[in-house]
C-alpha cells in the first residue's frame, strides 16, 4: 500500500516455530511518527494469521496453500456452449418437423447461445452476436454470427465470425466468413485469398474450399463464402475449454484482418472496399422485378401491380394501411418485401409490433418515464434510434391489427410529425418526438423509417378518422384465387439484395417540386380531383390540399419509371386516398356513389340491380368503379355502406 495506509510486513521465510511468528508485525499507521502500540500490533497480526488459516490460504507453518495466478491461467468454465451445440445438433432436424412459430429451438439459437458468447471476456461491447433458425420457415443451415460493428451489423454484408451447422447436423464449423447477399463471388474469392495468405493461423484452422455444409444452394453459398474454419463433429465434440479457446483464437484472427484492412485503406483509400455501407441502388423497375421474383420463389403469390402500388405508396408517404379480409397476405407482403431488400428482424431493419386493445396514448408505442424517473423505451423508439444511427438503411415497422385500439390516440404524435417534414441541409427531418431530457437522446422520425399498419374491420376494431385516412394510402387485399397454383412450382429461391434507403426515400414534399418537373401531369390530375370534389362534398367528404399533393407525388414517381399507365396509377390513388372517406346511410351517399360511378365509367346507373352484372373493366377508372359498385350494393342490402368490407 502507499504511505497513507496501514500495511502488514510479513516475513515468513523458513520460520516454523511459534516464537518466530513474533517477527510478523504491523509496522506503522499512516500519520508520520505515530507508531502503533506493540501489544496492539501483535494482537492484530495474530488475528490476521488466524483468519488466513481458517480460510485455508496458509497452513500452520505459514506456507501459502493456493497460488492465485493459477486461476488466471486456468479459469473455471462458466459457459455452456458445448451442451447447447450438442442439443442443437441432436434435436434440430426433429424441430424442423414441428411448428416454426414459438418453437423452443428458436430461442436456443436466437437467445441462449448468443448470450453465452456475449458473456465471454474477449467478446467486447463492440460486437453484435445474433443467431438464426430462419425467417418464417426453418433454415436448412442455422447459424450464430459474431460481428464487429465497425465492419458490419448484418450477416448479409461484410465479413465476420459465424458458427455454421451442416444440413445433416453431424458437423459444426467455426468459420471466418462473409455475407453472401451483397458480396459478389469474385469479391468473396479475393477476400478469402487475402485472409488465407495474410493471416497466420493455428494448424487446427483449415484454409481451403472443402467445407461441406450440405447439397442445398444456401449451404453451397455459405461454404463458398468461408475463408477459414475449424470443424467439430457431433460424435467428438471437444471440451468447453477447447471450444472457448478456439473462439478466442478465431476472434484474434478476425481482429488481425480488420487491422490489416484498415492499414490498407490508409495507404490506398477507397480501393477495394469490403462492404458498401447502406446497400445498393436500383431503379424502380429493377426493384419491382427483384422483389416480385424473390417473393414468388418463396411460394407466395402477389400480382406485380400490387407490389408496384405498395412501393409507390411507401415513397409517397412513409405510412401505409393494408386492409382486407383475414388470410389474404397483408402481413406477409410486408415481411417478404422487407426481407427481399435486406431488412430482417435479425438486423433490426424489420419490426413487427402487435397493437393491443388497451393502448390509449403514445407511451404504449414510444415509451414512458417510470416512478423512479427512468425512461422505458417503447418498441417503436428502439427502431427509431437504430434508424437515426444508420440513415442509409431502410427500416420497416409493421403495426399488426393497428385498429384494435384507436389509432388517433396512440399514434397522434407520429401523425403530427409526418406533416411537418422539411428539408434541412439536404436531409429530410421532422420535429422531435421525444426530447433528450426524456429519452437520453433526441428522437425524431427519420426519413428511412416506413410504417405499415394492417387492419381488419369487425366488431373488435375501431373505425378510422379522416385525420388518419388523409395521411395514409389504404391498400385493399381482398383478392383470392384459390385455384391459382402455378406459383407453387419448384422455382429456385432468390437471394435478398440489400438496398440503400435512397431507393425508397421520398423526394417530393411540396406540390411545386412536382410541378417544376411535370406541370402537365399536375394540371391533369387537379382537373380530375376538382370533378370528384364537386361530387363528394355533397356528403362532406371532400378532400384538401394534402390529398391532392400526395396523389401528384405518387403519379410523379410512376411518371419517372413508367411502370404502369398514368390512368391506372390515378385509379389506384382514387381508390386508396378518396374512397375510404365515404360512408353513410342516407340519400346523400347514394347520390354521391351514383355520380362517382358515372364519372369513373361514363355510364349512368339508376338502380343497383341493373349494375349487378355490370362489366367495369373498360371504365376510365375500373378499380374505383368496381369499389363504388360494391358500396352501392351494400347500401341497398344493409341500409348502410362504407369503404370497409366488414364494417
Amino acid at each position: 500500500m502507499d504511505e497513507e495506509g496501514i500495511y502488514v510486513e510479513a516475513v515468513a521465510e523458513n520460520h516454523k516455530s511459534d516464537e518466530e511468528k513474533e517477527i510478523l508485525h504491523l509496522v506503522r499507521n499512516s500519520m508520520g511518527d505515530n507508531l502503533m502500540v506493540e501489544s496492539v500490533a501483535k494482537r492484530r497480526t495474530n488475528h490476521i494469521i488466524s483468519w488466513l488459516q481458517q480460510v485455508s490460504l496458509i497452513d500452520d507453518n505459514l506456507n501459502p496453500l493456493i497460488k492465485l495466478y493459477e486461476y488466471k491461467e486456468q479459469p473455471t468454465m462458466t459457459t455452456n456452449l458445448r451442451n447447447q451445440f450438442l442439443h442443437i445438433m441432436n434435436n434440430y432436424i426433429k424441430a424442423r418437423q414441428q411448428s416454426f412459430a414459438g418453437n423452443p429451438m428458436g430461442s436456443v439459437l436466437r437467445n441462449e447461445v448468443p448470450n453465452e458468447i456475449r458473456s465471454l471476456p474477449f467478446i467486447h461491447s463492440t460486437y453484435t452476436v445474433t443467431g438464426s433458425v430462419g425467417q418464417g420457415n426453418w433454415a436448412i443451415v442455422p447459424w450464430v454470427a459474431i460481428m464487429n460493428n465497425a465492419i458490419t451489423t448484418s450477416t448479409q454484408r461484410g465479413y465476420y465470425i459465424v458458427y455454421l451447422f451442416s444440413e445433416d447436423m453431424k458437423q459444426l464449423y467455426l468459420t471466418l466468413a462473409q455475407g453472401v447477399t451483397e458480396t459478389t463471388k469474385d469479391e468473396m474469392a479475393a477476400i478469402n485469398q487475402e485472409i488465407r495468405s495474410k493471416i497466420d493461423m493455428d494448424l487446427k484452422v483449415i484454409k481451403d474450399d472443402q467445407i461441406d455444409l450440405g447439397p442445398s444452394k444456401r449451404a453451397r453459398d455459405y461454404a463458398y463464402s468461408t475463408a477459414a474454419y475449424i470443424q467439430y463433429s457431433v460424435d467428438e465434440m471437444p471440451s468447453e475449454a477447447e471450444l472457448v479457446q478456439d473462439l478466442e483464437k478465431m476472434t484474434s484472427y478476425y481482429e488481425e484482418y480488420i487491422a490489416l484492412k484498415r492499414q490498407y485503406d490508409e495507404v490506398s483509400p477507397g480501393v477495394s472496399p469490403v462492404a458498401e455501407e447502406g446497400g445498393k441502388l436500383m431503379n424502380s423497375r429493377d426493384v419491382i422485378e427483384h422483389v416480385h421474383s424473390y417473393i414468388t420463389s418463396k411460394g407466395f403469390y402477389y400480382e406485380k401491380e400490387e407490389l408496384i402500388n405498395f412501393f409507390f405508396s411507401l415513397k409517397t408517404k412513409p405510412f401505409v394501411i393494408l386492409s382486407g379480409i383475414s388470410g389474404t397476405g397483408k402481413t406477409k407482403i410486408v415481411q417478404w418485401f422487407a426481407e427481399s431488400v435486406g431488412a430482417t428482424e435479425e438486423n433490426g431493419q424489420f419490426a413487427l409490433i402487435p397493437v393491443r386493445p388497451d393502448w390509449s396514448d403514445g407511451s404504449d408505442l414510444l415509451g414512458y418515464t417510470d416512478i423512479k424517473g427512468d425512461f422505458k423505451e417503447g418498441p417503436l423508439t428502439k427502431v427509431l434510434k437504430e434508424a437515426i444511427d444508420h440513415p442509409d438503411r431502410p427500416y420497416f415497422v409493421l403495426l399488426d391489427e393497428m385498429n384494435l385500439a384507436r389509432v388517433e390516440h396512440y399514434f397522434s404524435d407520429l401523425l403530427s410529425v409526418m406533416e411537418i417534414r422539411k428539408w434541412e441541409d439536404g436531409k429530410l427531418i421532422t420535429s422531435t418526438i421525444l426530447s433528450e431530457e426524456i429519452a437520453g437522446k433526441e428522437i425524431y422520425l427519420p426519413a428511412n423509417v416506413y410504417i405499415i399498419g394492417t387492419v381488419n374491420m369487425d366488431e373488435t376494431t375501431h373505425p378510422f378518422s379522416k385525420k388518419v385516412l388523409d395521411r395514409a394510402n389504404t391498400l385493399e387485399f381482398n383478392r383470392v384465387k384459390l385455384d391459382y397454383l402455378q406459383f407453387l412450382l419448384n422455382i429456385e429461391e432468390k437471394d435478398a439484395v440489400v438496398l440503400h434507403n435512397d431507393v425508397f426515400a421520398t423526394k417530393y414534399l411540396h406540390l411545386k417540386d412536382v410541378y417544376t418537373a411535370y406541370p402537365e401531369l399536375v394540371e391533369e390530375v387537379t382537373d380530375v380531383l376538382v370533378e370528384i370534389n364537386n361530387v363528394i362534398q355533397i356528403n362532406s367528404a371532400n378532400i384538401g390540399y394534402r390529398v391532392r399533393d400526395e396523389i401528384c407525388f405518387y403519379l410523379a414517381y410512376n411518371e419517372e419509371s413508367k411502370l404502369i399507365e398514368r390512368k391506372e396509377a390515378l385509379d389506384y390513388c382514387i381508390l386508396q386516398k378518396i374512397l375510404p372517406r365515404l360512408s353513410g346511410s342516407d340519400t346523400r351517399i347514394e347520390r354521391v356513389l351514383k355520380a362517382l360511378f358515372k364519372l369513373f365509367t361514363n355510364k349512368e346507373i339508376e338502380f343497383v340491380q341493373d349494375a349487378s352484372m355490370e362489366d367495369v373493366t373498360y371504365g376510365v377508372y375500373p378499380k374505383s368503379a368496381e369499389k363504388v359498385l360494391e358500396m352501392m350494393r351494400r347500401l341497398e342490402d344493409d341500409g348502410f355502406t362504407s369503404f370497409w368490407i366488414s364494417s
